[in-house]
């Protein structure tokens, strides 16, 4: 598989001569949002390419993004929409891929739409973990495509990238180049909440280090609180290291949210920000750092480093404030809180207990350990199971 540097230091020596192709597979509520703030960039050197079966509801959809655009004067960009192809059939993929040869692929689509599997596991088992099955489905498919038909792309994954991307990675699999979301998410409430502590009014310009995975994304997002884990984490303002109440910062991250689809305005702006990242690196010699789940096949989530600066774009996770052994120990930590054990030769193991919380909580027996090759099997399993009977 071609390395992340290739594939950027490739797109940065392409792109001055044509147009940036962007794919979103998938519009849902996450390709919705991410479309609108595409358009609103007013790019006239880049293309868009949706993807997905429902060309009537696509169609629709893209109209109103085009419209609205139009009203703000942004809709300067082109979009196609591609509608036969089919995420649960690999050559459909594969022949989507070969026809577009697009820049950036954005895997937003999801096996059983409309639902946050959350809503259904976390009050219950308080682990996420369970439905990684479900999260690899598409994204195995894809990057099975994407391998088929030689693809280059740079590819990002928004389903629980902690686990997804390093269980594809451990099977020898091709695999993402980027998650979005999760530990992305935790950076702008700490922002805040650093910044009401110690008086600062330009929050954006508090820097944050940060490795953690989507369990306390999760359980610092809703509760404030970090169940007793110490976090892995730097606060600096200006290039100086601030001291922060650590306990005090993470309550007070606990900030009121919709539950519903709006809340995928974080997902939706989070691949817009690696996005921009990457055009800012490939087209104007830029370095930008950037908090992913999963990037490099890593379980949970690191501080990452893109650096156009030079003639090659070089890409690497952040060890300036903690080191890679700290920082995946410390991810191995919170992911276990999730129910996943650990992930090796294509195998993810689920902790013993997450299993004694899902049989006392929803009466079914999970497997201990899932391969990558039966992750399907076991998504109808979770649906027939537990998403059906206690979805509400």
């Amino acid at each position: 598989m071609n390395t992340l540097e290739n594939k950027l230091t490739r797109l940065k020596e392409e792109i001055p001569n044509r147009n940036v192709k962007i794919m979103i597979m998938g519009l849902g509520s996450v390709g919705m949002y991410l479309l609108d703030y595409l358009m609103s960039l007013g790019d006239q050197a880049m293309e868009i390419y949706v993807v997905g079966r429902n060309e009537q509801k696509m169609m629709s959809d893209v109209n109103i993004i085009r419209v609205a655009s139009l009203i703000r004067c942004q809709n300067h960009t082109d979009i196609k929409i591609i509608s036969d192809v089919d995420f649960d059939v690999v050559p459909s993929i594969c022949k989507c891929l070969i026809t577009v040869k697009p820049d950036i692929v954005i895997n937003s689509s999801r096996v059983y739409s409309g639902l946050k599997y959350g809503s259904i596991s976390w009050n219950h088992v308080r682990a996420y973990g369970i439905w990684a099955p479900l999260a690899v489905k598409y994204m195995k498919n894809i990057m099975q495509a994407y391998e088929e038909a030689e693809c280059q792309a740079l590819v990002i994954n928004t389903s629980y990238s902690d686990a997804v991307i390093p269980w594809l990675k451990s099977a020898g699999k091709p695999y993402p180049d980027f998650g979005s979301g999760n530990i992305n998410h935790l950076i702008p409430r700490i922002q805040f909440a650093a910044a009401g502590q110690i008086g600062i009014p330009d929050y954006w310009n508090i820097e944050v280090t940060y490795a953690t995975s989507h369990f306390h994304d999760v359980v610092i997002s809703k509760e404030g609180q970090v169940e007793g884990v110490e976090q892995l984490i730097s606060i600096q303002y200006h290039g100086e290291d601030q001291k922060v109440d650590f306990d005090k910062m993470f309550e007070q991250c606990k900030i009121a949210m919709p539950v519903d689809g709006k809340r995928n305005m974080m997902n939706a702006s989070s691949n817009f920000q690696i996005i921009q990242g990457i055009l800012s690196v490939v087209r104007d010699n830029k370095r930008v750092r950037l908090h992913c789940p999963g990037v490099f096949g890593e379980i949970g989530g690191y501080p990452v480093i893109l650096d156009g600066t030079g003639s090659a774009v070089r890409a690497f996770i952040d060890e300036e404030k903690f080191g890679i052994s700290t920082m995946r120990e410390k991810n191995r930590d919170s992911i276990y809180l999730d129910g996943i054990e650990h992930i090796r030769d294509g195998i993810l193991y689920y902790t013993d207990e997450l299993i004694a919380k899902v049989r006392e909580a929803f009466g079914v027996e999970l497997m201990k350990a899932v391969h990558l090759e039966d992750s399907e099997e076991v998504a109808r399993f979770l649906i027939s199971k537990i998403i059906e009977r206690f979805k509400g």
